[in-house]
């Protein structure tokens, strides 16, 4: 009994062995940093020149809107520390005088709320607009360097090639990194 019992493991170990290395096909995976590749392709300081140029028109702008914005906003704080001593000193008596002065301060702070949500806004679509145009300027170099990693990949039969710069590379061996061969075949 005991004698079955380890020639069936013996059989089992045999098989597992046997299976795993002749009939599995065995899997080459190399990697490659991706953004190494695009930053050093003759086209990317052209990209990231009009990127530039682009980022800089929307900061620009926004810079001009927060001017404005600081500047409604201290002409309110000075408009409203002026009612409000004029209310304490009794300078101002009457119903529609403390109305008006009421009504000033809240258009004010009216337009004050709008140009705020104007930045926000505005902020927020510059945030958009610019990943937006950096993927559009972008787009070419990196369907150029696919093409490039999909040959070598063939050439030296590799099975998957991980990008590292994504930090989805926790080992690699030196051997299985592709980024210079492509950096090469893109010259």
């Amino acid at each position: 009994m005991k004698r079955t019992f380890v020639m069936t493991g013996f059989l089992l170990f045999f098989l597992t062995v046997f299976y795993t290395t002749t009939v599995l096909p065995q899997i080459k995976i190399g990697y490659v940093d991706k953004d190494v590749v695009i930053k050093q392709l003759p086209d990317y300081k052209k990209v990231e020149e009009t990127y530039q140029g682009i980022a800089k028109l929307y900061s620009d702008t926004l810079q001009s809107k927060e001017s404005e914005l600081k500047t409604k906003a201290e002409t309110f704080k000075k408009r409203y520390e002026e009612a409000q001593k004029m209310v304490e000193t009794g300078q101002i008596k009457s119903e529609a005088e403390i109305k008006k002065l009421s009504d000033e301060i809240a258009d004010l702070q009216k337009e004050l709320q709008g140009l705020d949500e104007g930045y926000t806004l505005y902020k927020q679509k510059a945030q958009s607009e610019l990943m937006a145009k950096q993927s559009e300027l972008l787009k070419p170099l990196v369907e150029k360097m696919v093409k490039s990693i999909e040959a070598i990949a063939k050439e030296l039969k590799i099975n998957l090639v991980l990008n590292k710069s994504d930090d989805v590379v926790i080992y690699g061996d030196k051997d299985l990194d592709i980024t210079f061969k492509v950096l090469d075949k893109l010259k």
